[in-house]
């Protein structure tokens, strides 16, 4: 009787700290839920401040354990995606934002709008059509009717450059906020020779472009299929309370 006795609250304690591990596993998950939530509003919000709008906005909070992230205010990395998002009304296929050491005030879960999220690093990625960029661009001086199509898993440019017609292969290049074209002179077709180093000259200033989401700096423009993919990063990135 007595050696039963030891073995039942064994089993008991057991089921109690199985009950325990369960509770822990649906408060770290309901409370991540409401996080990536906020996180997602609050994100949301400032991108309309750069014209920014997407059909829907999602976050997803990385790191080991919710609460624990929770106990120190800060998460080591949180993934925001954006759905068809629109940037100064122009249409593109998605956005996402990888942000690492993000500082959460814990009373921004408890409701309170005036707090305020930090963001020591936050990478951008922005997919877009072709087409889509070009309608981003600003005019460029020295080319005129500049127009960008991906043959063959390469970005080709058409461009009109002092009244003369030109279609080349080009690189596009991060330079400073621009998009640079670097084009190889022999690959210029319907241009005299000796106007194919001005041609190149032109197309290698590049596309001005519009400030990105977050202030971001843009660092890299890449083929990736069908689509031009923007990379940028922004550091000490600011999110108002939702």
């Amino acid at each position: 009787m007595s050696s039963s006795r030891p073995r039942r609250a064994f089993r008991t304690l057991i089921v109690i700290l199985l009950i325990l591990g369960v509770l822990g596993v649906v408060a770290d998950r309901v409370g991540e839920s409401l996080a990536e939530d906020r996180l997602a509003t609050a994100a949301a919000e400032e991108a309309a401040q750069y014209d920014v709008r997407a059909a829907s906005t999602s976050v997803e909070i990385g790191g080991f354990g919710f609460l624990p992230q929770v106990a120190r205010s800060e998460f080591d990395q949180v993934t925001l995606t954006m759905r068809e998002p629109t940037i100064e009304k122009v249409p593109a296929e998605d956005l996402t934002v990888e942000m690492k050491k993000i500082h959460l005030p814990r009373a921004l879960l408890t409701g309170d709008t005036s707090a305020q999220v930090t963001v020591e690093k936050a990478d951008l990625k922005l997919r877009l059509s072709p087409a889509a960029l070009m309608r981003l661009t600003t005019n460029t001086s020295g080319i005129e009717a500049l127009k960008l199509r991906i043959v063959d898993g390469k970005l080709v440019a058409q461009a009109t450059v002092r009244g003369m017609d030109a279609s080349a292969t080009v690189l596009p290049q991060a330079r400073n906020g621009r998009i640079g074209l670097a084009v190889d002179k022999l690959a210029l077709e319907g241009v005299p020779e000796p106007l194919r180093d001005a041609v190149a000259a032109v197309l290698s200033r590049g596309i001005t472009i519009p400030e990105l989401p977050f202030k971001a700096s843009l660092q890299q423009i890449a083929v990736e299929g069908q689509s031009v993919v923007l990379t940028a990063t922004a550091n000490n990135l600011q999110l108002a309370g939702a």
